[in-house]
């Protein structure tokens, strides 16, 4: 299970912005194979009243490092735990996974309030 997500109050909300991260080092394990996955989760969001705190979120990621879980499940488990944690107008997560036995795989999983 991944670590708590922490956030911060929203300090501009009267403002329509987005904010953008990315985990270029992104790790999972398949639970089929065992083999490590690699990727880049993508976070593109529209803050309500609070922030992603980004050190939090580096240790919640990094739990993926040693979890059995389909590229599927990580992308939409990230997702639905973010806005869970912090309730955005609206958010995507891009989980874009290095090619095994030739093929990428790319899975966009979004939310709008």
């Amino acid at each position: 299970m991944p670590p708590a997500l922490d956030t911060f109050p929203n300090p501009l909300l009267e403002r329509h912005y987005e904010i953008q991260i990315r985990c270029p080092e992104f790790t999972s394990m398949c639970p089929k194979t065992g083999h490590p996955d690699f990727g880049e989760i993508q976070i593109l969001y529209t803050p309500d009243a609070a922030c992603i705190e980004l050190k939090s979120l580096k240790y919640y990621l990094g739990a993926y490092r040693d979890m059995g879980i389909f590229y599927e499940s990580a992308t939409n488990k990230i997702r639905g735990d973010l806005v869970d944690a912090c309730r955005p107008r609206r958010m995507k997560v891009t989980g874009a996974f290095t090619a095994r036995g030739g093929i990428t795989t790319t899975v966009v999983a979004e939310h709008r309030s």
